[in-house]
């Protein structure tokens, strides 16, 4: 027992092998879910599964197991996501993935008897691709409903329904994943860091405490179009100077009143677009976060309320459109102290901290006890070719999930 580890040269191939499925010409990766980079994956995946020895199933929503028997149904759970924003690392999600099968292959090479069974998950399509983030999650965990998925189109342009069956799945039967699983008594996920703060204070284990809700908005300040030579600039209803006057106000906002909190606009599109059309209408995604419920609910509010005083004020209307929303969550004490102790035999230092970005264990945190595991991100970077971790910190945090699995799978 003492001595347990990871496989770790088989783990590493594993990412290497699985990194090579979908790179992209600008030099990362690109695996948006179905996609067929995405299709290859996934069967990639199931071939490992299957050659472990362990029992493979995929459910309604796509989501992919491996399980590995105990003397109980009840099922103690590890995974994360194959998919990938597009030109985005080979890190995230992957690790978790790869990491927990890596955990079930060793225990089952070792023979041990478990008491409860264990799961390797990949959920499909966390990244939100298509309809919006944690597609497999939230269909597995019960809280999504055909009528959600019906006749929506995806960012990419096609009909979700469309893509799904291509997949040989069907849309109908997405919701269908919740009343397919097993009884749930634990989820444990293992993920890079995505930002800098554990490379900072050179720390290889972050403990996460806590992951942070979101409301992600797709807004509009509709003015009027003219020509950027005849009209006055006192006399213009320009959507542009709207944004810019609302979206430096709002982050003054935040910066003064949520401390902790996030406000983020990341992509603009104005329209008509020409170089000599004053801008009448002006698109943006609007992206708040926070750890807090009533914060955010707090932070809503008055984020939007100045958003329409700005188009009041300028003579322009705002609109804006709920697109997704997550509820913070805090981690479970219980499986946070299992992990402190298992961290502090094993001699790992390790940091309490929280999570800005979402993930599946959120979701998953609906219907069980989860706990998350990270390793360090190299220069805090994710999302993008450059995304980077050092092998000895995954090492660190895939044989901290092992030991921490086979602690939940026995009684």
């Amino acid at each position: 027992m003492t001595e347990l580890k990871v496989n770790f040269n088989r783990l590493w191939q594993d990412l290497e092998e699985l990194a090579r499925i979908g790179q992209d010409p600008r030099g990362g990766i690109s695996r948006p879910s179905f996609s067929l980079p995405d299709l290859e994956a996934r069967d990639w995946l199931k071939g490992k599964i299957e050659a472990s020895g362990l029992a493979l199933r995929q459910d309604s929503a796509g989501n992919i197991f491996g399980r590995l028997p105990g003397k109980s149904s009840q099922v103690v759970m590890a995974g994360s996501h194959l998919d990938t924003v597009i030109n985005g690392g080979r890190f995230d999600g992957s690790v978790g993935v790869l990491s927990a099968l890596e955990c079930l292959r060793r225990l089952k090479e070792e023979n041990f008897e478990l008491d409860r069974t264990l799961e390797v998950a990949s959920f499909t399509d966390e990244e939100g691709n298509l309809v919006g983030d944690f597609l497999g999650s939230r269909a597995f965990t019960g809280q999504l409903n055909e009528g959600q998925l019906k006749n929506v189109r995806t960012q990419f342009g096609p009909p979700l329904i469309e893509i799904v069956e291509k997949a040989g799945l069907k849309v109908e039967n997405i919701p269908l994943a919740a009343k397919e699983r097993p009884e749930i008594l634990a989820y444990l996920e293992l993920h890079i860091e995505q930002g800098p703060v554990l490379e900072e204070e050179e720390v290889p284990i972050g403990l996460v405490t806590a992951i942070a809700g979101k409301r992600y908005f797709q807004s509009t300040f509709v003015g009027r179009s003219g020509h950027a030579g005849t009209i006055p600039m006192e006399l213009r209803q320009d959507a542009f100077i709207s944004l810019a006057d609302f979206a430096l106000r709002a982050n003054q906002l935040v910066l003064r009143e949520y401390e902790d909190d996030t406000l983020t606009i990341g992509r603009v599109v104005l329209k008509p677009g020409s170089f000599s059309i004053i801008p009448g209408e002006a698109n943006f995604s609007l992206d708040l976060r926070s750890l807090d419920h009533q914060k955010l609910e707090e932070m809503e509010g008055e984020v939007l309320a100045l958003a329409r005083e700005v188009a009041s004020t300028r003579g322009l209307s705002f609109y804006q459109q709920l697109l997704d929303s997550t509820e913070p969550v805090i981690i479970s004490e219980s499986i946070l102290n299992k992990l402190k102790a298992i961290s502090e035999k094993l001699g790992y230092d390790y940091r309490l901290i929280s999570s800005g970005a979402g993930h599946d264990a959120q979701i998953m945190a609906s219907i069980c006890p989860v706990g998350m595991i990270f390793i360090p991100s190299v220069d805090g970077l994710s999302h993008v070719p450059e995304e980077k971790i050092n092998p000895s910190d995954l090492e660190k945090g895939a044989n901290l999930l092992l030991r921490t699995l086979l602690d939940l799978a026995s009684v």
